[in-house]
């Protein structure tokens, strides 16, 4: 695939964030608000978590424990993933004094989800660049999970802030990142960046978005007391993710 088809596969993957942020601009009803809520932060936790536990972890164990040898690859796993879970918490408690909690869910995960894009566009361009059908084979399973992610940042914020525009900013920039990722690939990483670098960053991602699920999104959504709501959004999720793992 040419260099400049390897960067559109990037940027079709990476502007699918904003794709879910679209969902702000459905009417909702003022007595279903906390419902549908509800349903988006639950639906984002399994999405998050299950890109996590499916997709990101197995893949990073796999490449670290290869490349590095026992016991500095378990010390160089923990490190990496224990990262994430500090940036969520310092992230977190400089924003408590600043934000209500919607305003600074939506903010974590459009941090949380930057730096996922990343090293996503740059898997995805170089994917692309040696073979046809698995840069688009990935820039497919991509999208099929951007789009909830974008969920998870344009719902809170919106609600938080009742602006669109606010909203959608945020989704937009979590969403080039994966063409910047794939861009500065070209320019002045390639011939640097390996399987092992783009694992660690990875595990990070996944540190940070389980903790941000599980510390900041579930009890938010549990505050509302829509219990049902909270199942249907798993569920729905846990679907999703099965999809893109199998299918796609």
């Amino acid at each position: 695939m040419s260099i400049l088809n390897a960067l559109l596969v990037s940027l079709v993957a990476g502007m699918s964030t904003l794709l879910g942020g679209l969902i702000i601009f459905f009417h909702i009803k003022d007595s279903h608000i906390n419902k549908f809520i509800t349903f988006c932060l639950s639906f984002s936790i399994a999405i998050m978590i299950g890109i996590s536990i499916t997709d990101l972890i197995p893949t990073s164990l796999f490449d670290i424990l290869l490349s590095i040898p026992t016991p500095l690859s378990y010390i160089v796993i923990l490190s990496s993933f224990g990262l994430g879970v500090l940036l969520i918490f310092i992230i977190s408690k400089l924003m408590n004094n600043n934000s209500n909690s919607l305003y600074k869910l939506g903010i974590l995960s459009m941090v949380a989800l930057i730096i996922h894009n990343f090293p996503e566009g740059i898997a995805t361009f170089m994917g692309s660049i040696e073979d046809v059908s698995l840069g688009l084979k990935l820039g497919i399973a991509i999208m099929f999970h951007n789009i909830p992610e974008g969920i998870s940042i344009a719902v809170p914020i919106y609600y938080a802030t009742k602006s669109k525009k606010k909203a959608l900013i945020p989704t937009l920039i979590s969403g080039l990142a994966e063409p910047l990722g794939a861009l500065l690939a070209f320019i002045f990483l390639k011939n640097y960046i390996n399987n092992l670098m783009i694992s660690i960053i990875l595990l990070l991602v996944a540190g940070i978005m389980i903790t941000l699920a599980i510390e900041e999104m579930l009890p938010k959504s549990i505050s509302y007391k829509e219990n049902k709501y909270i199942y249907v959004g798993l569920i729905l999720g846990i679907i999703i993710i099965l999809i893109n793992h199998f299918f796609i």
